[in-house]
């Protein structure tokens, strides 16, 4: 039953082979991994406006024009360092990577976490803004708005686990329906008032000016407009989900991405300054400005619909980073090893679940209200980015390949200008919540080193030396049979294999390949300390770890009948602290799960003991 209603949910299982057909070209490729920055700017002039409209009044609107054009400038610097960030990593460069392998280690993990936070904040900030952008236009929803986020989330996950081709469908085509309505409205707003001589009537009246422009006030609306710039390292981190020529088409992307946000944030930020909307909890800036221009009609609805389709779709752009990060994170050792694990439809499932509840989480203790968390929003990606380009320039600067000098000064003037941007938004934000950020960063990074130490340690106890050998036992003749799976030759293995000869002198070793790359090095190993005992190998091609073992058992090509009992001997090892079995996939325990209903299976679990500090 559990498994049917997971087909039809997520999908037939898929192939290990069918990997190469998960990958976005560049059509599909702008609206998923660009879904987030093109989305930011539906809310990211609003949040300019909300820091200047309470104390200049109607001179806001010039100055959140200057604002933008700021934005827009830090904005192409990124695009254009990122761009050497992808000639760099064909495998993906994002700044955890980069930061890694430049920086150190721990710089490594501080951008990794930053970026986490960035993509968990991402998901809860968009799908609440797109709530916002319902209830602007059905405002007697307004009261279930964290329900309804909660279930937006929920149905962006289902949707995602369903595979990266799937996902791409899905929710490609509203980022286009997007780009094309508020393109629409941009051009009709601008031809009205210069060229058919239409005056707009602001649908609220603007505050009376209570004092004056200040540097400290701008560089306050500054920061609250940098939340238009997260995503943009999404690309750049996605290379991997690119078809050949991967990083062709991923620089493709980033610069339609730089133009798009470039029409879009710069032409909403213009027909703000002629329609003079003001910012509340109520209406949406886009949403004023539409009624302006059109008056509710068809095409208003249309353009409410869309905003708020782009920006619940633009959690898809940390839906299809997060996973992927982790991942990377998780094969360092730094994290859970389950997130490294590819799923049903081939997709990193367990990071996309654990994503869906931290961001829910943060809808229900937030109360679905997005001014409440775009403080945090802006710190983390900063951090990331500013880690990323001092990354990419220690690295031109050490190897001094061509065009270095070049080079390095666009990486330079990136890490220049967005840490003195991580300064202004921590500073100007620290009060209203950004403090969390400092937080949970260093907390993070001290979680992720303690993984790392207790992996370590279990790997230096389970390594074996190259002159141990299993023990020699004489074995009267007698009708038995062991079979010992395994998935790498250690320790833990050779005390079960050990077992396995004391009990039977006819053993199967069993291994179930799900990575081709992992049973060469198991094959190549097992020739290396020569054990004299067969090696069989089965492929998976849909990484079940059940099935091939029964199927093999059951065969003519095993030699035990079916009145015969099979011993099979599972290797375990077993760690001294509790939360060191949330680390380990905990094979052992699905094996004897699903093997205890054989009847003509026996099932011996071979504990090896992991001694922690």
């Amino acid at each position: 039953m559990v498994s049917k209603l997971v087909n039809f949910l997520l999908g037939h299982n898929l192939e290990n082979d069918a990997l190469k057909d998960e990958k976005y070209n560049v059509f599909w490729g702008l609206p998923i991994l660009s879904s987030d920055a093109i989305s930011s700017v539906a809310y990211a002039g609003e949040e300019i406006l909300w820091i200047l409209v309470g104390v200049i009044g109607v001179a806001s609107y010039k100055y959140m024009f200057y604002a933008a054009l700021c934005i827009v400038f830090l904005m192409f610097l990124l695009v254009f360092s990122y761009r050497q960030t992808i000639d760099t990593y064909p495998n993906g460069g994002g700044s955890y990577i980069v930061a890694k392998d430049n920086l150190g280690t721990i710089p490594g993990l501080i951008a990794g976490s930053a970026l986490s936070i960035d993509y968990t904040l991402t998901v809860a900030v968009s799908t609440c803004a797109g709530t916002a952008a319902i209830t602007s236009a059905l405002p007697f929803l307004l009261k279930y708005k964290v329900s309804i986020t909660v279930i937006l989330i929920i149905l962006m996950t289902i949707g995602n686990l369903r595979g990266v081709r799937e996902s791409s469908r899905l929710f490609g085509i509203p980022t286009y329906l997007f780009i094309l309505s508020i393109g629409f409205m941009i051009v009709t707003g601008i031809v009205k008032v210069h060229f058919l001589g239409f005056t707009p009537h602001p649908l609220y009246s603007v505050p009376e000016a209570t004092g004056s422009i200040s540097i400290i006030l701008f560089l306050k609306a500054f920061s609250s407009g940098c939340t238009a710039l997260t995503g943009i390292e999404a690309v750049s981190n996605g290379i991997p989900s690119f078809k050949e020529p991967s990083q062709k088409n991923a620089k493709i992307v980033l610069i339609l991405l730089g133009t798009v946000v470039l029409f879009i944030f710069g032409g909403l930020s213009y027909l703000t300054t002629l329609y003079h909307a003001v910012p509340n909890s109520a209406n949406t800036l886009i949403s004023q400005i539409a009624i302006q221009i059109f008056g509710h009609n068809i095409v208003y609805y249309i353009i409410q619909c869309t905003t708020a389709i782009i920006l619940i779709m633009a959690a898809n752009t940390a839906f299809a980073g997060f996973p992927l990060l982790l991942a990377l994170i998780a094969k360092d050792g730094f994290a859970p090893r389950q997130f490294a694990k590819r799923g049903h439809r081939l997709s990193f499932s367990n990071g996309i679940i654990f994503l869906c509840i931290m961001s829910c989480t943060l809808v229900i203790v937030f109360h679905g209200e997005t001014h409440l968390l775009i403080p945090l929003y802006a710190v983390g990606v900063f951090i990331s980015f500013t880690l990323s380009q001092t990354g990419m320039f220690c690295r031109w600067i050490k190897q001094k390949s061509p065009y270095w000098r070049h080079k390095a000064f666009v990486n330079g003037l990136g890490a220049l200008v967005t840490f003195i941007t991580v300064l202004i938004i921590g500073i100007t934000k620290f009060y209203h919540g950004a403090w969390i950020i400092f937080v949970l960063i260093p907390s993070i990074v001290f979680i992720k080193t303690r993984v790392k130490k207790h992996y370590n340690t279990v790997a230096a106890q389970l390594k074996l030396n190259v002159d141990q050998r299993p023990k020699v036992i004489n074995f009267e003749e007698q009708k038995r049979y062991a079979i010992v799976p395994i998935d790498t030759l250690n320790k833990s293995f050779l005390k079960a294999l050990n077992y396995a000869r004391t009990i039977s002198n006819n053993i199967i070793v069993f291994h179930i390949s799900v990575d081709k790359d992992a049973t060469e090095k198991l094959k190549k190993k097992w020739d290396e300390y020569n054990i004299g005992i067969p090696l069989v190998i089965k492929e998976s091609p849909y990484r079940a770890l059940i099935h091939p073992l029964v199927k093999f058992i059951k065969s003519e090509e095993y030699a035990a009948g079916p009145n015969d009992t099979v011993t099979v001997v599972i290797p375990q090892f077993v760690v001294s602290k509790w939360w060191g079995n949330i680390l380990h996939n905990q094979t052992s325990l699905f094996i004897k799960g699903m093997l205890i209903k054989e009847r003509n299976i026996a099932i011996v679990t071979v504990p090896y003991i992991i001694e922690e500090e």
